[in-house]
């Protein structure tokens, strides 16, 4: 996988974060990687642009002294076929949700499956394989 999760970042600042995986990592930020912050779940995904060894970069943060300080895990973010799109406007249909998520102009990929809950105004779309994803 080209994602690392980071877990229990509360205690380090997105851009204390970034300045510690570009050290870690030897990487430039928004050339070799991004990073997205999902501060409600205390959680960062760096996903590298450049081809780096992944597990190797995540054994490196493990044993880095500022990642134990600021008590951070990291993980290989594990690939799924499935995702949840959220904020549909209330009238979509699930024809509408399949032909987009396949379309190749959106990024898209072959989807195999749609769980449509307008209710929620949400869906879950299953790709056929997990490239469809990223």
């Amino acid at each position: 996988s080209p994602s690392v999760v980071f877990e229990n970042i509360q205690g380090c600042s997105p851009k204390c974060l970034r300045m510690l995986l570009e050290n870690i990592s030897g990487l430039a930020i928004d050339d070799d990687f991004t990073v997205e912050v999902i501060p409600e779940t205390n959680v960062a995904v760096a996903t590298f642009i450049t081809s780096i060894d992944t597990e190797e970069f995540v054994k490196k943060c493990s044993q880095n002294k500022r990642v134990k300080e600021f008590k951070m895990t990291a993980r290989l973010l594990e690939r799924t076929q499935s995702i949840k799109a959220e904020n549909l406007p209330a009238s979509i249909s699930k024809d509408y949700i399949t032909i987009y998520f396949e379309s190749t102009r959106n990024g898209g990929a072959p989807v195999s499956d749609v769980q449509h809950f307008p209710e929620e105004n949400s869906a879950i779309i299953t790709f056929c394989d997990h490239k469809g994803n990223a």
